[in-house]
């Protein structure tokens, strides 16, 4: 299984670590407009963004491949 997690360049990241980067880097914002959920527009903190990215499989799709197409193989 170690080799099939040598290629993920999201291995060993959290889904706030991952929120928290993009933050950091686009600002809520930038993130609503790359991502347009209501939780990255109305009244955004990684708290309220997290319990929705964690019950809702696509969104959460769409912020780790911007996390990827973003940072790349740079994620630590």
């Amino acid at each position: 299984m170690s080799s099939e997690q040598k290629n993920n360049p999201l291995h060993g990241l959290t889904l706030q670590k991952i929120v928290t980067s993009l933050v950091e880097h686009y600002g809520w914002d930038g993130l609503a407009q790359q991502i347009n959920v209501n939780c990255f527009r109305n009244d955004p903190s990684i708290k309220s963004s997290l319990k929705f990215l964690r019950k809702t499989e696509w969104a959460r799709d769409k912020v780790e491949r911007l996390y990827v197409s973003t940072f790349g193989n740079d994620s630590s």
